[in-house]
């Protein structure tokens, strides 16, 4: 067994598993692993769908470099209460939801720190696009952001046009609690695959924490979270205050993004005058789950950028 491959499938000794409770009473699974020398701390916001599980190389890395690690699973995913009696449907709350859960949550994160060390929120699809927008409305105050593959814009099958119109007809038939499609089969697995990394194995590692925890699966979103995350892109793109950001940001960015669109990623990069990281045809959604060659540039990309924030 790899090094990276035991990272990955085996819960580090030195972090923790705890729970955080929202201010409306909505449970939240949480993760800490604190650096034994920490340069500073950060916040890692995953995406729809995932679990803390998912990226625990990612944060060994980032430990290893100094970095204490906190994350939570979102509302409505991973280890965190359920929006419906399903618990394989992925639903959505409206997004301002997540951003009162993230605000709560970083004025505890913040508060529980008595040493003078920066504070990075990192956010990875779905998580960056509610980084970037808790970040422009004042819900939370980190010293910087990265953001990996940002969910700021939407890759629909229909395309733009027709899948506003098809979510609204969906949302009016009130079919906004159902799946947008079946459960995957093996030809969606392969599809999903596909779309989300080239690194099979890394892939599969999601099915192994379910297979050890079948409570945290989730499986295809519904139409309401469809819904509301097309309004939340809207309302951030729309809002004027995206343009007087001035944080330092870094966001990566896979041209080749089939969930995500990487276009409006950067033309948004531009008016926040982040600095970017491009990948081509060797990636795909997932940047820091990819084979590799690919994880491996994204992390020295973040590698640099945290040392910047750090010093």
């Amino acid at each position: 067994m790899t090094d990276a491959f035991a990272l990955r499938r085996s819960f580090p000794a030195d972090a923790q598993l705890s729970h955080w409770t929202a201010p409306d009473g909505w449970a939240h699974r949480r993760f800490d692993w604190v650096a034994a020398r920490p340069v500073g701390r950060l916040l890692f916001q995953t995406g729809r769908a995932d679990m803390i599980e998912k990226y625990l190389e990612v944060f060994a890395h980032l430990v290893s470099r100094g970095w204490s690690v906190t994350a939570f699973d979102w509302r409505g995913q991973g280890g965190s209460g359920r929006l419906l009696a399903d618990r394989h449907v992925g639903h959505g709350a409206d997004f301002s939801v997540y951003v009162a859960d993230l605000h709560s949550f970083w004025r505890q994160w913040r508060g529980e720190d008595g040493a003078r060390l920066r504070h990075v929120l990192l956010g990875h699809s779905m998580g960056g696009h509610l980084a970037l927008r808790a970040s422009v409305e004042g819900a939370v105050d980190p010293d910087a952001l990265v953001l990996v593959s940002p969910m700021l814009g939407l890759r629909l099958p229909t395309g733009a046009l027709l899948g506003a119109i098809l979510i609204r007809a969906m949302a009016a038939l009130g079919r906004g609690e159902r799946a947008i499609w079946r459960a995957d089969d093996g030809a969606g697995r392969h599809t999903r695959q596909r779309n989300l990394t080239h690194d099979v194995t890394r892939y599969e590692d999601e099915a192994f924490w379910y297979a050890r925890m079948p409570e945290l699966a989730l499986g295809p979103p519904s139409w309401g979270w469809l819904a509301e995350a097309s309004r939340s892109i809207r309302g951030l793109s729309r809002d004027p205050r995206l343009d007087r950001l001035g944080l330092p940001t870094l966001m990566l960015i896979a041209e080749a993004d089939r969930l995500v669109d990487s276009r409006v990623a950067a033309r948004v990069a531009a008016r926040i005058g982040a600095r970017t990281v491009r990948f081509g045809d060797e990636a795909a959604h997932e940047l820091l789950r990819e084979a590799d060659p690919v994880r491996l540039r994204a992390l020295e990309a973040i590698d640099a950028f945290l040392a910047g924030v750090a010093a």
